[in-house]
């Protein structure tokens, strides 16, 4: 088990890593303007809620396996976000199309020279 540490919530709330033993995303109405995850925390009896999304917490927790989702993280944060900001009658699309363009690059693997 990797050593406890300290990790980041957001909004200037830390906690002990081996101190939290469950995380939930939150989903739909739920989710937004900075609330991402319930993080429950051993000796707290109500969950804390995170700007941070639980892969986030997991990665800085040293679970490794969290790192292989990362752009499908960022894909549904893009996607919450843009719902949102279309719903308010706002879409910025050039930032859109940059941020499209990113997770998209960040998929596809480099190409390896041809042998001839």
């Amino acid at each position: 088990m990797p050593e406890a540490r300290m990790i980041a919530l957001g909004f200037g709330k830390y906690v002990r890593s081996d101190k939290v033993f469950a995380l939930e995303r939150l989903v739909g109405d739920q989710r937004g303007e900075g609330r991402r995850t319930r993080v429950w925390i051993e000796g707290v009896p109500e969950p804390i809620v995170a700007s941070r999304t639980e892969v986030t917490i997991l990665r800085d927790m040293g679970e490794e396996a969290a790192a292989d989702v990362p752009v499908l993280d960022e894909a549904l944060d893009l996607a919450a976000r843009l719902a949102a900001a279309a719903d308010a009658g706002r879409v910025d699309l050039s930032d859109l199309g940059r941020r499209a363009r990113r997770v998209l690059a960040s998929t596809t693997q480099p190409q390896l020279p041809a042998d001839d």
